[in-house]
């Protein structure tokens, strides 16, 4: 099927806009690119594994050996515990989007026209003269002028060479590194989604940067993976920093508690589109802290970026509460939601609202 589809990359360089297109994914470039061309009038078919898009990922080589013990490098005598810490690892790193949120974006793709397939794959594409005969494994069939494959990519490594200097690499072919980012070669080092820890930019980014503290400043500096705050940019976006109700309830000792907002913004008044805003925020019932915070709506980035400095500082629901909001903007909710949506209990299910 590779011949007659394409990736994100060839998606960029089109010689003319399709006018039928058909998505194969359900994670960020599936969703945004599905966004895309339906805001440039095509008829997007969007197609996934999962009940919902954006589901939960769990990336499939974190190699940091010792990432909760402070060493500078690898260590022989961590290697029996390897299994132990990956599995921490995968706790502390694994990235996916809030049930509800994946909802509210599900629906809003649908509202605004997108045709989703969900628990539905592709099983063949067949080069027709008006186009790509598209044939699902449910044995559908509809017609395409471009197909997009976006289900993930491996790191691109093989051309490195790296086997003959010695450099570990997992079985995705992702560069394994300890968690100061250095391979088991000591004068290697290794940054980004090469390394498929957490393939983000700005992560990328932090990672460069406590490699060069710790090289070139003296300051042994390991990245922090924890309140990462992200964005998917569909229409309307979604942004998320902390937990998930779903994996904070998971790690929990105690009872969490969920307060939430849906409103429509002043935007979608006047021009009478019924597209709600949806905002979210996940406490520990006990401490009081903040450990999540999740917005689908317009701006959704610009206001989490503010909302995961405050959760990096480790703020409390009072905190938010006590903050004066600016009117009339749609940030302000974060500082005006009183009332308790749901309190689960520890050890319990989420039970979100649907």
């Amino acid at each position: 099927m590779k011949e007659l589809s394409i990736t994100s990359d060839e998606a960029l360089s089109l010689d003319e806009l399709p006018k039928r297109a058909v998505i194969l994914g359900g994670g960020y470039i599936a969703v945004e690119f599905a966004s895309i061309w339906n805001g440039m009038g095509v008829s997007v078919d969007l197609f996934f594994r999962k009940e919902l898009p954006l589901s939960l990922i769990k990336p499939p080589s974190i190699v940091l050996k010792g990432a909760f013990k402070s060493m500078p490098r690898l260590s022989a005598q961590l290697l029996p515990n390897y299994s132990v810490l990956l599995a921490k690892a995968y706790a502390l790193l694994k990235r996916g989007f809030d049930d509800e949120m994946r909802a509210v974006v599900a629906r809003n793709l649908e509202a605004r026209g997108i045709n989703l397939h969900p628990r539905t794959n592709l099983s063949e594409l067949v080069r027709a003269d008006d186009g790509i005969k598209v044939i699902t494994d449910h044995g559908e069939e509809l017609m395409a002028d471009v197909v997009l494959f976006a289900t993930g990519r491996a790191p691109n490594t093989k051309r490195l060479n790296l086997d003959v200097v010695g450099v570990e690499l997992d079985k995705m072919g992702a560069v394994k590194v300890d968690e100061y980012s250095r391979t088991n070669i000591p004068s290697i080092w290794a940054v980004g989604d090469v390394t498929n820890r957490m393939n983000l930019t700005p992560v990328a980014l932090m990672e460069g940067t406590c490699f060069a503290k710790t090289v070139f400043g003296g300051q042994p500096s390991k990245p922090d993976y924890r309140d990462v705050p992200c964005a998917v940019f569909c229409i309307p976006t979604l942004s998320v920093v902390g937990l998930s109700e779903e994996q904070a309830i998971d790690q929990a000792e105690g009872d969490i508690l969920v307060f939430t907002s849906s409103f429509n913004p002043m935007k979608n008044t006047i021009s009478g589109r019924q597209e709600k805003t949806v905002m979210k925020l996940v406490v520990d019932a006990e401490t009081d802290k903040v450990l999540g915070a999740s917005m689908c709506g317009p701006d959704a980035p610009e206001i989490m970026q503010g909302i995961a400095v405050a959760l990096k500082c480790g703020a409390t629901k009072a905190q938010f509460d006590s903050t004066v909001g600016i009117h009339p903007s749609a940030a302000e909710e974060f500082v005006t939601m009183r009332s308790v949506t749901r309190r689960i209990a520890a050890g319990s299910k989420p039970k979100t609202n649907l």
